[in-house]
């Protein structure tokens, strides 16, 4: 049997212009249509090609290279550098441009604000193109790691011991200093602070910055590394991470919301995500889902108040429980009388009202009832008789959970899964983020931009194709 075997003494090996390097259905040129599409001013990047000093790689362009980088998986800026080298789809993006690490790795840095914006024009664009109905939102979370150890999270006594050894430290290395200053004055040497010094300073203004937001919040525990992160347990463990959030529209499985926040559950962020997803759709939706995690009353009500239908389960309807016997479900309210009745029909009367939460107390009228009722010792075994609390939004929660039942909002629920979580799967395992690169919340929400970005344009390619998006991002932006 014959074999192939390459000739590296091959004479013709590319052809002679890069624009010929890829061909015309290669998603490469979906991205850089993309590129062209966004308004670099309304991101807030400056551009000034008359600027004085050395000249610099086109803004524009560097956006490409970090938006097709991240939709392959490859994020780093030495691999970038890389690829600008060796391969060609990223050679043909770039135009033969070949900045080093260091360059971008600098523009990422300076540049978090502007890449933060990428997503909220992507989403625009879906908008024109009639990808986003913004009609049905789905809601959902998943932890990231950061670009932080777990083990450099401390408390604030530890920060407040860390800083006086470093204090000492700094006072030895003066005096040492000028211990040497003093020996070598007839020499007329100048002598400088040695490294140490400078890294003690450097880490004394560490720990009073993390000391100052001790001071300004209620955290337990602070990580010395990304004091923006938290631990937050997942099933891979317990990380330093960032709780992802996004928002998912129905219409095509598009995102048009993502952040990156440092609680670690998902109960007080429903009415927030929601409603920075109004003000990019610019309309307010009609139904909004999420799982039983979201599921705060008083986060619900903000957007059920707003007309918006809200389609989250309670903890006893996700785990499909019925009422326990005796619960608050089986006694019977009468909103007229304000009052409860049992299940052998003994009154329970209103008694209290605490003044933080606007709860209600409710109890039998006579606990004799109670004692002399064939339920006692199971309904209840206290002194008192038996007593209820009804919530200050009681009604609220009873209405959602009511309406969660409802066939429609069944079958908005039944598709959470394939729209809300498909997003976290493509980012986790195609472009293999396990853990964000940039440090701070600033950073991690840049990159959360871009990988939902990334995300967009996957699905936007399947969806119309590489010529037929190119021809529409063509006509959007007209």
């Amino acid at each position: 049997m014959a074999y192939r075997c390459g000739n590296r003494l091959q004479m013709i090996l590319l052809p002679k212009s890069i624009e010929e390097y890829v061909a015309e259905e290669d998603p490469v040129r979906v991205y850089d249509a993309f590129g062209d599409a966004l308004d670099l001013a309304q991101l807030g990047m400056e551009l000034d090609p008359n600027k004085v000093g050395n000249s610099e790689y086109n803004p524009r362009s560097m956006l490409k290279l970090l938006v097709y980088g991240y939709s392959y998986g490859v994020k780093s800026s030495r691999k970038l550098e890389r690829e600008c080298y060796h391969n060609l789809s990223f050679i043909w993006l770039m135009g033969g441009l070949k900045p080093d690490h260091k360059t971008i790795a600098e523009f990422r840095r300076r540049n978090k604000a502007v890449l933060q914006r990428v997503l909220r024009q992507c989403v625009r664009l879906c908008i024109k193109l009639e990808l986003v109905a913004g009609n049905v939102l789905f809601v959902d979370g998943t932890k990231i790691r950061a670009n932080a150890s777990s083990s450099q999270s401390h408390d604030k006594p530890w920060y407040q011991s860390q800083l006086a050894q470093v204090e000492r430290r700094i006072e030895q290395l003066l005096d040492e200093c000028e211990a040497v200053d003093h020996t070598e004055d007839y020499q007329g040497s100048l002598v400088s602070a040695p490294q140490e010094l400078i890294s003690a300073t450097r880490r004394k203004e560490a720990i009073g910055q993390v000391l100052a937001q001790f001071d300004a919040s209620e955290q337990r525990k602070i990580n010395l590394t990304d004091p923006d992160c938290a631990n937050m347990r997942s099933i891979q463990g317990t990380h330093a991470s960032y709780n992802v959030q996004t928002v998912v529209d129905d219409h095509k499985g598009l995102i048009v919301h993502g952040e990156a926040v440092k609680e670690a559950n998902d109960l007080h962020q429903f009415a927030q995500q929601i409603e920075q997803a109004h003000e990019v759709l610019g309309k307010t939706c009609q139904s909004a889902c999420a799982d039983a995690g979201y599921a705060d009353t008083a986060e619900l009500e903000k957007v059920d108040a707003q007309g918006v239908r809200v389609i989250v389960p309670s903890q006893h309807q996700a785990l499909r429980q019925g009422p326990k016997p005796f619960s608050k479900q089986e006694f019977r309210y009468d909103p007229q009388a304000d009052c409860y009745y049992c299940p052998e029909n003994h009154r329970l009367n209103w008694s209290s009202t605490y003044s933080k939460t606007g709860n209600r107390y409710y109890t039998i009228i006579d606990k004799q009832l109670c004692f002399a009722c064939r339920h006692w010792g199971r309904c209840t075994a206290s002194r008192f008789g038996r007593r209820l609390v009804r919530l200050s939004n009681e009604a609220i929660k009873e209405k959602l959970e009511a309406q969660y039942e409802q066939p429609d909002c069944q079958q908005i629920f039944a598709r959470r899964k394939t729209r809300s979580e498909h997003p976290f799967g493509h980012i986790k395992r195609n472009l293999k983020t396990d853990a964000f690169l940039m440090r701070g919340r600033e950073g991690a929400q840049a990159e959360v931009s871009i990988l939902c970005t990334c995300f967009n344009l996957a699905r936007m390619i399947t969806l119309r194709g590489v010529s037929g998006l190119i021809r529409s991002l063509c006509l959007a932006t007209v």
